[in-house]
């Protein structure tokens, strides 16, 4: 982002108006060693490693922001195209774009060649996070950004995208991608697990393969699921939804791996769908094989109406009613 684009912004904070900033963070994570994204005491997660950060780089303005993010990955889950956004006040946002000089030098620039005025307060913020919640390599800030109008994280999505790895015997056992990919101990049948995850698709009740909780809705329109097999042999699922529910993915990525198996034929997984009810027919997959890849949203100007419409349940016959919560 360059200087221009966070002028605006810059301005109304060092005029001492009282103003909100809403920032975007672009984050990717490896999470075998987290325990989910949403903060939990005593663990570790991602949300809690990043605010805990956050806390340290503002710990002279006020609370600490919190985050607000486009999907809450299981524990083990991994993403590469997470979005989550924070609210600054007034004074935060001064003391963030507030210029940093260090020793200038005999032509009045700073150490770094620049003038002091030149410093990208985004990319500081990017830097001082990632050098306190980004030591052991597995969480990283890969973009901050100030928000358009409207941005919400979480509700102003049209789509998230999530992939899955699975090397079956007809794949190599990679080494390096062990933590990335489930090991499948026998052949899989793609073509199969295709057609199966083809009768998905669409608006629909997905309580069959969601973990239930309570005042949530497991209403969802799955967009995109499809098998591909890469050139090294490794199945890749990807799949894309407005939204997922707790477990969904891995749970459909489950049934479609019992298809490849031969366990039951490709239409079973309509019927279960439409059962509408959790089932032992299949094994949810294991979370290290799923990787949240890209969150979309829609243009600028449509956020906020985007949100709105997210935040009423939706039913089946197109109906709806507000959310609580």
């Amino acid at each position: 982002m360059s200087e221009t684009d966070v002028a605006p912004a810059q301005a109304s904070a060092d005029s001492g108006a009282d103003v909100d900033v809403r920032l975007r963070l672009d984050v990717a994570y490896d999470g075998a060693a987290f325990s989910g994204w949403a903060r939990q005491p005593g663990l570790r997660t991602v949300q809690g490693a990043l605010e805990t950060a956050l806390a340290t780089v503002f710990t002279r303005w006020g609370s600490p922001p919190l985050l607000t993010v486009a999907g809450r990955t299981d524990a083990g889950v991994h993403a590469v195209g997470q979005v989550a956004h924070l609210d600054l006040d007034a004074a935060q946002w001064a003391a963030l774009a507030r210029p940093r000089r260090s020793a200038p030098d005999a032509s009045g620039r700073d150490g770094s060649g620049r003038g002091g005025s030149g410093r990208d307060p985004l990319d500081g913020l990017v830097k001082r996070v990632n050098g306190i919640a980004g030591v052991e390599g597995d969480v990283v800030v890969t973009r901050a950004s100030i928000a358009p109008d409207g941005f919400d994280a979480r509700f102003s999505p049209l789509w998230r995208r999530y992939q899955y790895r699975v090397a079956d015997v007809d794949a190599p056992r990679d080494p390096r991608r062990r933590g990335h990919t489930l090991w499948y101990p026998g052949r899989l049948d793609p073509a199969a697990m295709e057609r199966g995850a083809l009768t998905l698709l669409g608006l629909h009740d997905f309580a069959a393969f969601c973990k239930p909780r309570e005042g949530a809705t497991t209403i969802r329109t799955l967009q995109e699921f499809r098998w591909d097999r890469e050139p090294d042999g490794v199945l890749v699922a990807s799949l894309q939804a407005d939204a997922f529910c707790h477990s969904m993915v891995r749970a459909m990525v489950g049934a479609t791996i019992a298809v490849g198996e031969g366990r039951f034929g490709p239409e079973r997984l309509e019927e279960l769908r439409v059962a509408g009810e959790r089932t032992s027919a299949f094994k949810v997959a294991p979370a290290k094989g799923l990787t949240l890849t890209e969150v979309g949203y829609p243009a600028d100007a449509e956020l906020a109406a985007r949100a709105e419409q997210t935040r009423a349940r939706r039913s089946v016959d197109g109906t709806s009613a507000t959310v609580g919560g």
